[in-house]
């Protein structure tokens, strides 16, 4: 087995806008205006389709299936012999052509229990193109405060409770299960989070989605905002969730690394891929992996038998694996 490059596989017509940023990154000349993500490696389907939102392999074959076929081959005896077949992963490119809506996703134990789901959906964004983010709680909030913003759809009230928080390229933010938080207009990232498409969304004014039908997961909003964290992040707290990532090596807080991880590997000369299932975003350069001549754009699919990786040329890897076993 050996790495395998990915084309973008897009879901369409998606209720916010944006995917020029991601035909530029990838050099494509497709600009549809409702393709703001390309899933990457994905096991997972858009919520609601039975297929939309899967990647299919270059003979055809969904990932899905070919995980199933041979786990270990994929994902190594170690993740099989603790998780089974489940790829524990999901990676998108995102490029924000509108700020998304003020919106949290559930924790394991609130899926498992109220949405009969394996995964709650944590997650974290290494910043590609950088402006602004909404992520945690300024101050505590009550709960009934909040539910009362959220049914007289009260935006500018919803955004004002949340910092504001200014990135640029290389910073990286995790975004905790239940973390109240809206990407601003104009970024391009990578996010890794894991395999599921559960959203509660807090706001839905000028979104191609029905938020009042949809926007709670099926719960009704008493019971969905109940996954949603009340509390208040301070300053300090929120250096925690929002950082400049280190030039090499673990991208995110330590936090994140129970649910997913990305190494940041920048090649001048020649550089090693570990072992292990992986999915690798060239976010620079003209390089050789394995046996495979990538570019700035590329998205390699790389399973655990392909064993380690050399890499040489002038550029930089991102390596997102899931949770060590």
């Amino acid at each position: 087995m050996r790495p395998l490059a990915l084309p973008s596989n897009r879901p369409p017509e998606r209720f916010y806008r944006g995917g020029s940023r991601i035909s530029a990154f990838r050099g494509e000349l497709r600009d549809a205006p409702r393709e703001p993500e390309d899933w990457i490696g994905s096991v997972t389907t858009v919520s609601g389709d039975p297929a939309l939102g899967l990647t299919h392999l270059p003979d055809g074959t969904l990932l899905r299936d070919a995980v199933a076929a041979d786990p270990v081959a994929w994902l190594g005896a170690d993740h099989v012999d603790r998780w089974g077949d489940d790829t524990r992963l999901l990676v998108k490119l995102l490029d924000a052509g509108q700020r998304l809506p003020v919106h949290a996703h559930p924790h394991d134990d609130f899926a498992a229990t109220h949405l009969g789901r394996a995964h709650g959906k944590a997650e974290a964004w290494y910043i590609l193109q950088g402006g602004t983010v909404h992520v945690g709680l300024r101050a505590d909030v009550d709960p009934s405060e909040l539910a009362a913003l959220v049914e007289r759809q009260k935006v500018a009230a919803l955004l004002g409770l949340l910092h504001e928080i200014e990135v640029v390229p290389g910073d990286v933010v995790w975004v905790p299960p239940g973390e109240l938080h809206a990407i601003g207009a104009g970024i391009l990232l990578l996010e890794l989070q894991q395999p599921e498409d559960l959203s509660i969304l807090l706001e839905w004014q000028d979104f191609a989605i029905d938020g009042p039908a949809l926007g709670h997961l099926g719960l009704g909003f008493d019971l969905a905002l109940a996954a949603v964290n009340t509390g208040g992040r301070s300053v300090e707290d929120m250096r925690e969730l929002v950082r400049t990532a280190p030039a090499s090596g673990s991208a995110f807080p330590p936090a994140a690394d129970e649910y997913f991880r990305l190494e940041r590997l920048p090649v001048d000369g020649d550089a090693v891929v570990d072992a292990g299932f992986a999915i690798v975003v060239v976010s620079r350069g003209e390089l050789v992996l394995g046996e495979e001549q990538v570019s700035a754009g590329m998205t390699m699919l790389v399973p655990h038998a392909a064993g380690t990786l050399a890499a040489s040329g002038a550029g930089e890897l991102l390596v997102a694996r899931p949770p060590a076993p």
